[in-house]
């Protein structure tokens, strides 16, 4: 994985569950192996999945990482040449990593979410 820009949704550190109901968002550029600038958290103004996508493709982002998405927005993202790696579960802290070491993929379920910790 070469200069990559990936973009996370994200709800209380973990991967959000669903891409049309997400209010933040990590974006971090890499060079493949580490970022290679200060990861950026940004909070939308509300959840719209439309909205997103237009932030997606603004910002230049490569990589989305996601929870559910509903076809039609995983298409628009395809089209536009982005990769989406969707239903991830897990700290995006981990998955951000496994993202640069090229380890991850969709359905991945990785331990240890914060939401399995307030339990």
């Amino acid at each position: 994985m070469k200069n990559v820009k990936i973009l996370i949704t994200i709800r209380d550190s973990d991967v959000a569950p669903r891409f049309d109901l997400t209010t933040e968002v990590l974006i971090v550029e890499t060079d493949g192996n580490k970022a290679t600038n200060k990861p950026r958290n940004i909070l939308l103004p509300g959840p719209s999945a439309d909205e997103l996508c237009s932030l997606i493709i603004k910002e230049g982002v490569s990589l989305v990482i996601c929870g559910g998405i509903e076809e039609a927005h995983y298409q628009y993202l395809v089209w536009k040449k982005i990769t989406v790696i969707d239903k991830v579960i897990g700290p995006a802290s981990e998955v951000l990593q496994r993202a640069m070491a090229n380890e991850l993929g969709s359905g991945a379920i990785l331990r240890n979410s914060n939401r399995e910790k307030r339990r």
